[in-house]
């Protein structure tokens, strides 16, 4: 018999505890969303969940002199289901969660696969004002159903990473969506990790350097690198196909 996808009801989202030591005062957020399944009532899976704790790890200690607060987001199930979008909406109720503990801080999105797609959908939220899509899964182009949305992206700045030979998600995919963007948005900016895949460990260091550039330039106003800095700027499909060059959590801060 095929599974219900609906989560158990007595189960609710909830904020992971802050990663590293919590500021003092708390000026910028980072809700860290892992990836997910397109169908399913199962509890989040754990691994999952630490893969962005490592993420958080490295954006909490160079955004601790800022006063950065990173939580992992725990979604009620792991399957997005459908028109319920399930993780979006435990993402949005993350993002509500945030204002509640932290007050008016602004927020940045960051999502890993399917995680990938609730920062894109929920970028419309207020306190939003950044998005950092890892290896997005987004949904087959369909004629019968409407296209992933991208008008809530507008007014924020918007990061996709993907690996070329991925497994899981498709690149071409994401490289559309970014397109579709960016008519609308011009702070939409894509980099293609080349021949890695859906977990991006062959060039795991750069990836983290590129979201930890990304995070404190958009959260805290810190000078991009001069590659994202480009990206931003360059139109498409130029700024949506930049390479990640290899070492470039050596070189990021050179100008």
């Amino acid at each position: 018999m095929a599974q219900q996808a609906t989560p158990d009801s007595a189960r609710a989202a909830r904020l992971g505890r802050v990663i590293g030591t919590r500021p003092s005062a708390v000026s910028g957020a980072v809700l860290l969303l892992p990836g997910g399944h397109e169908t399913s009532a199962r509890k989040p899976s754990p691994f999952a969940a630490n893969a962005m704790r490592a993420l958080g790890r490295r954006l909490a200690q160079d955004g601790r002199g800022e006063g950065l607060a990173a939580h992992v987001v725990h979604y009620r199930c792991r399957g997005w289901n459908g028109a319920q979008a399930q993780l979006a909406r435990d993402t949005e109720w993350a993002a509500d969660e945030i204002v509640r503990l932290y007050g008016d801080v602004s927020i940045c999105l960051v999502g890993m696969d399917m995680g990938g797609r609730a920062a894109l959908r929920v970028a419309g939220h207020d306190a939003v004002n950044s998005v950092l899509a890892l290896a997005p899964w987004l949904p087959e182009d369909d004629v019968a159903a409407s296209p992933e949305p991208v008008k809530q992206l507008a007014g924020r700045r918007v990061l996709i990473v993907h690996g070329t030979n991925d497994e899981r998600t498709d690149p071409e995919l994401s490289f559309r969506l970014a397109e579709r963007a960016k008519k609308a948005n011009r702070e939409v900016c894509r980099f293609e990790v080349h021949s890695d895949g859906h977990r991006l460990q062959q060039h795991h260091s750069e990836v983290q350097a590129l979201a930890s550039d990304f995070v404190l330039g958009s959260l805290f106003g810190h000078a991009y690198s001069r590659p994202l800095e480009d990206a931003l700027a360059a139109p498409p499909p130029l700024g949506l196909r930049m390479p990640l060059a290899s070492g470039f959590g050596e070189s990021m801060r050179q100008r």
